[in-house]
């Protein structure tokens, strides 16, 4: 998997999509739809574009939320928040040929999500973001810390562990000190999409 996921950001469609490009023509490989601002019809239509957008790129397409715009827009997986649809229904409508990835926000979800079958997880919020409305406790590093802590007491299966949630240059090292397997940015490429570039030296290296 590709260590930075990009969460898409707009007021407008057309602004999810030049957001996007901007990102992928800077070296982005992981798109994650995150639209709120239409219907299900017009995300579905504007999730088929993307999708053709993605492949151009050969960068994975992840839609947030919707199960079953993920099967018609033939995206290759679905994050599931904490509120969202239940893993395991998910799994049985797209399979095990398609990603599917989980929020969590302590070490119980974490653990629910790797037995409920995610393929990834996206752990936080570690800062406060504008991104995103009802926030869970925000973690900061120390709460990341101490989830990756526990998680290595546990016999579960490891999955990789992304940090989401107002993730800036600065807190790279540090997560990257603490085990997690990437990061999940929004405001960051949003604003700057060739810092990718940046980014991903930073967490590669």
């Amino acid at each position: 998997m590709e260590k930075i996921q990009y969460i898409s950001q707009g007021a407008t469609l057309l602004q999810h999509r030049n957001n996007i490009i901007g990102v992928l023509e800077a070296g982005g490989k992981w798109i994650q739809l995150r639209c709120k601002c239409v219907d299900k019809d017009e995300l579905l239509l504007f999730a088929i574009d993307i999708r053709l957008i993605c492949d151009q790129y050969d960068a994975v397409f992840i839609i947030n939320d919707y199960v079953d715009i993920v099967v018609a827009a033939d995206a290759d997986g679905v994050h599931l928040g904490l509120l969202d649809a239940d893993v395991t229904e998910a799994r049985k409508i797209l399979g095990y040929n398609r990603i599917i990835g989980g929020t969590a926000n302590n070490i119980d979800d974490v653990m629910n999500n790797i037995k409920d079958g995610c393929d990834y997880i996206g752990l936080g919020p570690l800062h406060y973001t504008e991104t995103k409305k009802n926030l869970s406790p925000i973690l900061g590093i120390d709460g990341v810390r101490d989830v990756m802590a526990q998680l290595k007491l546990q016999s579960l299966k490891k999955k990789p562990i992304y940090v989401i949630g107002g993730v800036v240059e600065k807190d790279i090292r540090d997560l990257c000190e603490v085990g997690v397997y990437g990061v999940a940015l929004s405001s960051s490429l949003t604003l700057s999409p060739e810092s990718f570039i940046y980014f991903n030296q930073l967490i590669t290296s």
